[in-house]
């Protein structure tokens, strides 16, 4: 089968194992062809050998959980990540992944009404106990949430699709922040209702594309066909950050220039932030995989929260995944749940009283195994004197 890779690409990993140890589905497993390193070997053994894709290999695609923990740690510069979407790319367009009841599950996203009604019916299943624990979703997905209203033009704040459907309160702590510091903000809202992150993962990256174009068009034009693009999801941010690789046109190009992650863009305007009162709690950092080794701007969240947090502490795992990974918690249940043990451990050893997580996938994650779990923008509104 051709995995549609390029030759080049694929051949840079000279098989060190220098990824291994950052790897979480090996850590958590020990097996070859749960790492990196074997996971690229398969990728060329079916592209350049002609080696059949059996359930063993389409298991050791569908267990990563994309993280892509081992790129910063690849001496080689292997483009890890864009292997494996491509991989999950051609593997779903032979319909070998992504099946029929995944593809129609993530309709709704580019559907914000049939999401809000879909999340209500969620939210009312939730009520009366029916929604298991170990799907790791919010355990408060809200009945009804209040609009949020534009300010200005200075920058958009992308709202996307389950964030700005379960966990609103964080877009408007992060609005109120950013006007705080000066900036007028149109929330995306209906405008780019997704990212397609997870259809990237999935290997739907068709719709991802068509995502990634219907946005560019709609903010490319009139008042904010300049402005900054925030985003307060690590993985939207870094997703919207590589449309430029993904359709490979220079409007993409530039529109990806235009995308930050929100303590990223605060943290360049520092200078402007007021003034707040310092937040007694003890907080540790989780770094979301798509801020710390996709995006590589996690540095930005210590600074900004450093101004208000004083007892701000580090994790000792080097940055190791949660086991979130978007849609994976729900796929992989029993990997994630292992990936997780690790992560809790870590944060355990700690004592913190709260736990920083800048996406929502994460602080789900976490959350539903009851570590206490909040997105930086809800600590800076709070020292800022805006409570929820």
């Amino acid at each position: 089968m051709d995995l549609k890779l390029d030759d080049d690409e694929l051949n840079m990993c000279v098989q060190c194992g220098l990824c291994l140890p950052h790897c979480p589905t090996f850590r958590v497993t020990g097996e070859e062809a749960k790492s990196p390193r074997g996971r690229i070997h398969l990728m060329r053994e079916v592209q350049l050998n002609g080696a059949p894709v059996t359930a063993e290999v389409l298991d050791s695609f569908e267990t990563c959980v994309q993280c892509r923990g081992c790129e910063p740690a690849c001496p080689s510069g292997v483009p890890y990540g864009h292997l494996m979407e491509r991989t999950r790319e051609a593997l779903a367009d032979h319909g070998l992944m992504a099946p029929l009841w995944q593809r129609l599950a993530m309709k709704p996203l580019a559907h914000p009404q049939v999401l809000g009604v879909g999340s209500k019916a969620l939210a009312a299943a939730q009520r009366l106990r029916l929604v298991p624990k170990r799907l790791g979703i919010s355990a408060d997905v809200p009945f009804r949430q209040s609009p949020m209203t534009t300010s200005g033009t200075d920058v958009i704040m992308f709202t996307g699709c389950v964030m700005d459907a379960w966990q609103r309160t964080v877009h408007t702590a992060g609005q109120r922040v950013l006007e705080a510091a000066g900036f007028g903000v149109t929330p995306s809202g209906p405008m780019a209702p997704c990212c397609g992150a997870l259809h990237a993962h999935a290997g739907l990256a068709g719709d991802t594309r068509s995502f990634a174009g219907s946005m560019i068009n709609s903010f490319s034009t009139g008042p904010l066909a300049d402005a900054p693009i925030v985003v307060d999801s690590a993985g939207c941010g870094a997703q919207m950050k590589d449309y430029g690789h993904l359709l490979g046109t220079s409007e993409a190009e530039a529109f990806s220039a235009r995308v930050f992650d929100i303590c990223e863009f605060l943290a360049q305007n520092l200078h402007k932030l007021p003034d707040g009162r310092q937040l007694p709690q003890t907080v540790a950092v989780q770094d979301p995989c798509h801020i710390r080794h996709v995006q590589r701007v996690h540095q930005a969240t210590r600074d900004v929260l450093s101004r208000y947090v004083p007892n701000l502490v580090e994790l000792d795992d080097d940055g190791l995944c949660c086991g979130a990974g978007g849609a994976y918690s729900v796929l992989q249940p029993e990997l994630a749940r292992q990936i997780r043990d690790r992560k809790v451990a870590a944060i355990n050893a700690k004592k913190p009283d709260l736990v920083a997580s800048a996406n929502p996938g994460c602080s789900m994650h976490l959350g539903a195994v009851g570590v206490p779990t909040v997105h930086p923008m809800e600590l800076v509104a709070r020292a800022l004197g805006f409570e929820r």
